[in-house]
């Protein structure tokens, strides 16, 4: 049985350095408010995580770009999001 890090590990990810596609609007809103913080545990390529000051970081490297963050944060409206620049992004290798 193959598990979904592997399957996820054939995928790959271009960087577009200095120009994120997606971030967090309002880090404090992450700390402060969210008392849920989902997006930690909802991304299935694991880029959000907790700190140690109860806030959220964003990785972006490696986002699938599935907008499961978009949906699971509707209350706070907290996720900047745009397509990543041509070229940049995920790159799937089985389609």
């Amino acid at each position: 049985m193959i598990k979904i890090e592997e399957k996820l590990f054939q995928n790959r990810y271009r960087v577009d350095e200095g120009r994120p596609h997606i971030q967090i609007s309002d880090p404090q809103v992450c700390a402060n408010d969210c008392k849920t913080q989902s997006c930690t545990f909802a991304c299935p390529a694991a880029c959000y995580a907790k700190d140690e000051g109860g806030g959220v970081v964003l990785t972006t490297d490696g986002c699938l770009e599935c907008g499961t963050c978009r949906v699971i944060c509707s209350e706070y409206r907290n996720v900047d999001w745009s397509y990543p620049r041509g070229g940049h992004g995920i790159l799937f290798k089985f389609g």
